[in-house]
């Protein structure tokens, strides 16, 4: 039921007394009203409903816009309603819905579309539409106004909505050669002359802004006309028309007398009321006996095992696509107008609009999708030019290699983009399929101009064959096109294009080549390169121990080289790190694997740098003097190394991974590089050709081919010359050696019109005679048909089997021997049990075998009983690759937490609920945006200064995660301070440089920042940017080192060499972040301030004192809880020795000595002055109390960055 308010309004337009129309006063306000309404309808549409229910259009717009023209207002606001009211339907709705409900809607909407089509179709509506477009066109630009130009643009909608609306087939029931609604459309169009304002608006270079409307316009003029159907229009039938459907006369002929033939086979001289049972011998039933057949022998040869089944259904995600454009033959008057239009536009706008519209797509003033309307316009003139009367230069805009290289992209993107977005996959595919044809178009164009009489289009030819045949992206596309295809998505018609395509190309291609000697091509391979982690020497000499005679040999020359070094006890550091920060396993417990490197770069006969990661490992790992004590002299160091060189440390074996075998393992963490590598090659066809020599191209062409009778004869010639090409030029009979194609052979010999397949039947029993001719020899190819080959089995059926495993048997590793096998077992009851180490590994490293890999050996374990499963040797480690979208989210709220912490990295690991490694959650962090560079999720280490005055200072030291990322890393590296450099704080600089004057830079820099800050919070997104100083003491300031130093530790970026001018505000900076630094320097003056008032103050203040003693208290509970870990990890290292034998009871005893006194707790004692401070820094000689530590030197000059 209409609503009533709606109902009032339409009764509030006026009224139609015979063929006049009687406006109501109040018709324009209505108008607006039901253009209101229109705009807060529900997502039934049920406004829209409502209105073509009560049929408003029909009865009062149409009226309306016919008789009251004069009326400007009411006439533009009658062309908005209608406008609204002939929207699509699929823009109505967004999609077709699933839902019934939805569904019953939509269908609603669009039966109200098709009878407002059926009311268009007049020639009154659409003269006083075109007389209102010309007396606009009239105006020059100068004179037309913003209305002006709304109105021809909705005018243009109009009749683009009425175009667009489908035809109702089963409503109509039109046949060919029958007027249609939509030819009785364009007949009112071509009546009122709006063909001609179209040509106008397609021609004219000052209306190119109405390019897009006027080509979408013309596509649905055309949506259901064959062009090669249309340029024949008028010239009377053609001698190949005529042999066509004498052919297809005669094939009918022939199935019919086949029947009749059928049927007096049938009847007998003499009636049967019984039709009598008969036993088929050679045919089992269900049991073990033969089948009864209860039907006359006259129906033996329709048996079928199928008879009485309930056919299989096929559900809806399964079934094949349905085709979607049906072409049909208009009546003559509308054909031969439509010629006429075609000509016209091809000799005076074709050029220039599609010029027009390609400017507009590159430029993306277009739409979303509109390029499927170029390249329909493409195909479908292309082919008009071509079929009417050849002339290049009427298509010349198109005809070239940068259209091949549009159309390529476009084609590419749409059968990407139908392989991931699986919901619109069908979608994608109707796209795919207008690419497919205006390429197929381009070719057939293209090999057009090779048989033309003028040389300078055949010469055009041959350069866009020699640019397209060289590029290798053309000659892979049809392959990728054939491996996806899937008819669930992609309708019959596209795999007919797609076959007949490429036989154009292959045809094409194969003259080219043989008109040439030789053809160059361009050949693109793509070589990946795996980029493992450097394993570290001590791993690469652990495989080869030393005797202790060899090593007491090598010492001399060692010794000789750390008497020299020695001594010197400023030996650089700062290069050396004993520990490896990028490791899952923590500072604390890699002592061991620190030792081990010593040792081997004493093995390498590397000294300084074994005792420059002493010093460095004593620094980080004072506790119980494993690498010695704080004041060991040079000659103790020297004995402590060879001790170290001549001790049997227990070592991890290195991880060698044997390529495909261990891809599944996701822990090895190596980089893959995927590099292009361009080159020249000859061209050889048949190398080509051989890459259609596959299961999947062939399940294509055996699907066309069962609807051989649907086919038209150029179809059915694609087919069968694609599969002689692959039979008789390959020599690869074999491959269509499979039961399916067999089936429809027998099918294809045994139909009574099978003489109108001519080339179809020749090469079905050229394949059976080579099969028969086989099976002579190999009685394995009847089992052989069962299947889909490759060439590999095609080689194998026609030479032998085991031809092909002379090539690999090489390859194959020979089976395990007793001998072997009882080593692998030793080696596994040996090494299971010890902690620390990969069992699997050790095996690799002592089995003195032929090489196996991981996989082999873990296989054997388990094939002889020592392991239960394969899963018992997986290594620790997370398996888990794809990220979740909660799991990102997660990921940055961590890191929005714990962003200012000191080690942003290990507080994320600790906290998120799906563990994964180290390197993945930095790689993701990257991935995000988060972060910028590994540099900023360095662990942070913070010292404290001797204070200068009442402010103790902090220092932020970045620890490298690798030591190899310095050279990786260069952009950014001024801003780094270096590893044992002091950072001052951002307060302390600002105060030291409102002291020298910069208080009007500071300033200016502030209100940069909150700027920035202000913007990022608005806009909701972020980018770069720079500092640009605009006077001379802002630009005086960016100079200074000071002030440099500064903006270096706000984070400003410095900027890039030989690219950039002026610093920057980096983007990974968020608003609250920048408004922190704001107010960081805001303070920098309070400070000054309250120091000058709390010096004037006594020393012994109270607050401060009490202030100082929990800041000190703190400390110190952070130190007794290292302390705690600490003691803990060194007994769990202890425990690993003991049981390597590593440990001497002296060591023990000593250890456990040291480790009781760590353990008591003894609590500093509170300090009252700065005297008292640094007296307590000096460590008393002889109290085994606890060692503050000290990892980093502190200088005093700041200025070496």
């Amino acid at each position: 039921m209409m609503n009533c308010e709606l109902l009032a309004t339409c009764s509030a337009l006026g009224y139609l007394e015979g063929d006049t129309y009687h406006k109501e006063p109040d018709c324009l306000e209505s108008v607006k009203d039901l253009i209101r309404y229109l705009r807060h309808e529900d997502e039934t549409r049920d406004v829209r409903q409502q209105l073509g229910s009560a049929q408003i259009l029909q009865s009062d717009l149409l009226p309306i816009l016919t008789q009251h023209r004069q009326d400007k207002p009411l006439f533009d606001a009658v062309i908005r309603l209608m406008v609204n009211l002939t929207q699509p339907a699929l823009l109505c709705f967004g999609s077709v819905p699933k839902e019934p409900s939805f569904r019953h809607h939509f269908l609603q909407v669009l039966a109200y579309l098709q009878a407002y089509k059926e009311a268009f179709a007049s020639e009154k509506a659409f003269g006083v539409l075109s007389e209102t477009l010309y007396e606009l066109l009239q105006l020059g630009w100068e004179e037309r106004q913003e209305e002006d130009n709304l109105l021809i643009e909705r005018i243009l909608l109009l009749v683009r909505n009425i175009l667009h609306v489908p035809a109702d087939l089963e409503q109509e029931k039109r046949i060919d050669d029958d007027a249609s609604v939509h030819d009785r459309l364009l007949w009112a169009i071509h009546l009122s002359g709006l063909d001609d304002l179209l040509l106008f608006l397609a021609s004219s270079p000052a209306e190119q802004q109405w390019s897009l409307h006027v080509l979408e316009i013309i596509s649905l003029m055309f949506r259901d006309q064959n062009p090669e159907q249309l340029a024949g229009v008028g010239q009377g039938r053609l001698a190949q028309e005529r042999r066509t459907d004498v052919a297809e006369l005669e094939v009918l002929r022939q199935r019919e007398m086949a029947e009749k033939k059928t049927r007096a086979l049938q009847r007998g001289n003499r009636h049967s009321r019984f039709g009598g049972s008969y036993i088929i011998q050679g045919l089992k039933s269900i049991g073990e006996r033969d089948l009864v057949f209860h039907k006359g022998l006259h129906n033996l040869q329709n048996y079928t095992s199928d008879l009485g089944k309930q056919p299989r259904r096929v559900p809806k995600r399964r079934q094949a696509a349905r085709e979607l454009s049906i072409q049909r033959r208009s009546a003559l008057n509308v054909r031969l107008f439509l010629r006429d239009f075609c000509s016209e536009f091809l000799e005076n706008c074709y050029n220039r609009l599609m010029g027009s519209v390609k400017d507009h797509l590159l430029r993306e003033k277009a739409q979303q999708h509109d390029e499927t309307y170029y390249m329909w316009a493409l195909a479908f003139f292309m082919a008009f030019n071509r079929a009417a009367s050849f002339r290049p230069g009427l298509v010349s805009e198109t005809l070239s290699v940068r259209t091949f290289h549009f159309i390529e992209q476009n084609l590419t993107n749409y059968y990407e983009m139908m392989l991931t977005d699986r919901k619109e996959a069908v979608s994608w595919a109707r796209r795919m399929h207008l690419a497919l044809k205006a390429y197929q178009e381009l070719l057939a164009t293209v090999n057009e101009m090779d048989v033309c009489p003028d040389e300078a289009v055949r010469e055009s030819s041959r350069i866009i064959k020699n640019n397209i045949f060289y590029v290798m992206e053309y000659r892979e596309l049809f392959l990728a096109l054939f491996r996806k295809f899937d008819e669930r998505c992609q309708p019959h018609s596209f795999l007919r294009d797609l076959v007949e395509t490429t036989h154009l190309f292959l045809k094409m291609l194969e003259r080219f080549c043989r008109t040439r000697g030789n053809l160059m091509v361009q050949n693109k391979r793509k070589k990946r390169k795996k980029k493992k982690k450097a394993l570290d020497q001590s791993v690469a000499s652990g495989n080869a121990p030393y005797s202790p005679e060899e090593l007491e040999a090598m010492w001399p020359s060692l010794a000789e080289q750390l008497q020299c070094r020695a001594q010197d006890s400023e030996l650089s550091l700062d290069s050396v790190v004993p520990f490896d920060a990028a490791s899952e396993v923590p500072v604390e417990e890699q002592r061991a694997e620190a030792m081990v490197r010593i040792q081997d770069c004493l093995l390498a006969g590397q000294a300084p740098q074994a005792l420059s990661l002493l010093r460095s490992a004593r620094e980080v790992w004072p506790e119980r003097d494993v690498f010695g004590a704080q004041d060991i002299s040079p000659e103790e160091e020297i004995q402590l190394l060879k001790q170290i060189l001549l001790a049997p440390l227990p070592r991890q074996q290195g991880l060698e991974e044997q390529g495909a075998e261990e891809e599944d393992e996701e822990e090895e963490e190596e980089e893959e590089l995927e590099v292009v590598q361009v080159s020249e090659r000859e061209f050889n066809f048949l190398d080509y050709l051989k890459r259609f020599a596959n299961s999947t191209v062939l399940r294509a062409y055996l699907l066309l081919l069962r609807s051989y009778k649907q086919n038209s004869a150029h179809t059915n010639h694609c087919v069968v010359k694609m599969l002689h090409r692959l039979a008789h030029d390959l020599k690869m009979e074999a491959l269509l050696f499979q039961l399916s194609l067999f089936y429809l052979f027998n099918r294809l010999l045994s139909d009574p019109a099978a003489g109108a397949y001519k080339e179809l039947v020749t090469f079905a029993k050229y394949i059976l005679g080579k099969f028969f001719a086989l099976a002579a020899v190999n009685q394995k190819a009847f089992v052989e048909l069962l299947f889909w080959k490759n060439t590999a089995v095609v080689r194998e059926m026609t030479e032998g089997y085991g031809t092909l495993d002379g090539g690999s048997s090489s390859r194959r590793l020979p089976g395990w021997s007793p001998e072997e096998e009882a080593q692998l077992r030793e080696l596994y009851l040996a090494h299971k049990d010890v902690e620390g180490q990969d069992v699997v590994d050790t095996i690799l490293a002592h089995l003195k075998t032929a090489p196996r890999t991981r996989r082999q050996v873990i296989h054997h374990l388990v094939r002889l009983g020592l392991a239960d499963s394969v899963k018992d040797f997986q290594r620790k480690g997370t398996q888990i690759v794809l990220w979740t979208e909660d799991q990102e989210l997660e990921l940055q709220r961590l890191f929005e937490e714990f962003q200012d912490s000191d080690d942003v990295l290990g507080n994320i690991m600790k906290n998120i609920t799906a563990k994964r490694s180290r390197a993945r959650i930095v790689d993701k962090l990257l991935a995000l945006g988060l972060v910028a560079e590994r540099r900023e999720l360095y662990k942070k280490r913070r010292k404290k200064l001797a204070p200068s005055s009442l402010e103790d200072l902090e220092e932020e030291e970045n620890v490298p995660e690798k030591d190899n990322e310095e050279d990786e890393e260069k952009e950014g590296s001024e801003a780094e301070q270096p590893q044992g450099g002091s950072v001052i704080s951002a307060e302390y600089l600002g105060q030291s440089l409102h002291q020298e004057g910069f208080s009007a830079p500071l300033l200016w820099l502030q209100n940069c920042l909150i700027r920035a800050a202000d913007d990022r919070e608005e806009a909701g997104c972020s980018q770069a940017v720079p500092l640009v100083p605009l006077t001379e003491e802002n630009e005086e300031a960016m100079e200074n080192e000071q002030f440099q130093q500064l903006l270096r530790k706000l984070g400003v970026r410095p900027p890039a060499s030989g690219q950039e001018t002026f610093w920057r505000i980096p983007a990974k900076l968020n608003p609250t972040q920048l408004r922190r630094m704001s107010a960081s320097l805001s303070q920098a003056e309070e400070e000054e301030k309250l120091q000058l008032g709390l010096e004037s103050k006594v020393p012994g203040e109270p607050g401060l004192e009490e202030e100082h003693q929990q800041e000190e208290e703190h400390q110190q509970e952070e130190e007794h809880q290292k302390e705690h870990r600490a003691h803990a990890l060194r007994t769990l290292m202890l425990a690993r020795k003991k049981e390597a034998g590593l440990v001497s009871p002296e060591e023990e005893g000593t250890s456990g000595g040291k480790e009781q006194l760590i353990m008591a707790p003894k609590k500093r004692q509170l300090l009252d002055s700065d005297e008292e401070q640094e007296e307590d820094k000096a460590p008393e000689l002889g109290v085994p109390g606890i060692r503050k530590k000290k990892r980093f030197q502190i200088e005093d000059d700041d200025g070496s960055d």
